[in-house]
């Protein structure tokens, strides 16, 4: 049996998210259906991160396993992406792993990026493809805040309801915000996030910057480990799963 690792790429609009559901289509169904095509076997396939409806991806990862070596990678990623195009899906990468490797329990780091177009028009080249935030922003704050919300916390405040984690104790190692012109870019960096976790957080963090908070409330919605007192989560059309690190 050997052991195979995709790096995969998509636009996650018109998706359930990545994880196979019933009530709707995943990226995890349809890479699945096209690796059975061209493999002609059922493949199962695990990811690193279960991205949320409309998550998009630049660097997702996920494995399978195969009873045949697939030596020709090259002509194996032409066809496999003809099959995908179609639905804005695009495996960039095949590495053959040790058959104990696992994308999602072997990953260290996972890098979630969001972006947030922050100007009073409209959107036409970026729509669908980030947050729309008219209201000013204040950079300074919203770099406070990600401060604020970095190291060991209980992240409860930011959990899904639906969260199967174990527990809502999380570490992020890093957040870093950019800013071009009218486009502004957080990125986190943690092992692991809840469901949820990066969407909510920057709907607080919007709060923040926007002035509708302020950092002692900021501060108090973290501490009360509560869902009620979290702001509006950000829409999932602005938030990218950037990089997986093993």
């Amino acid at each position: 049996m050997f052991n195979y690792l995709l790096k995969i790429e998509y636009n996650g609009s018109n998706f359930v998210g990545w994880q196979s559901q019933k009530n709707g289509r995943s990226i995890q169904d349809e890479i699945e259906k096209v690796l059975k095509k061209i493999l002609k076997s059922k493949i199962k396939i695990s990811g690193a991160g279960r991205t949320d409806k409309g998550v998009h991806a630049f660097g997702q990862h996920a494995c399978f396993k195969y009873k045949k070596k697939i030596n020709n990678k090259a002509k194996f990623l032409e066809s496999i992406n003809f099959f995908l195009s179609k639905n804005l899906i695009s495996v960039l990468q095949i590495k053959t792993k040790k058959n104990n490797f696992h994308a999602r329990f072997n990953a260290k780091k996972r890098i979630y990026e969001y972006q947030i177009i922050n100007r009073p028009s409209l959107l036409s080249i970026d729509k669908g493809k980030a947050w729309h935030v008219k209201k000013k922003m204040n950079l300074e704050l919203l770099k406070k805040g990600g401060e604020i919300l970095k190291g060991t916390h209980n992240f409860s405040t930011f959990r899904a309801s639906s969260c199967s984690a174990k527990s809502p104790i999380k570490k992020i190692n890093s957040i870093k915000v950019r800013k071009k012109k009218d486009n502004i870019l957080i990125e986190f960096k943690s092992q692991s996030f809840l469901q949820n976790q990066v969407r909510s957080m920057v709907g607080c963090l919007r709060y923040l910057s926007c002035k509708i908070w302020d950092l002692k409330k900021f501060k108090i919605v973290l501490k009360s480990k509560n869902r009620k007192f979290c702001a509006p989560p950000a829409p999932a059309m602005g938030l990218y799963l950037t990089k997986i690190k093993y």
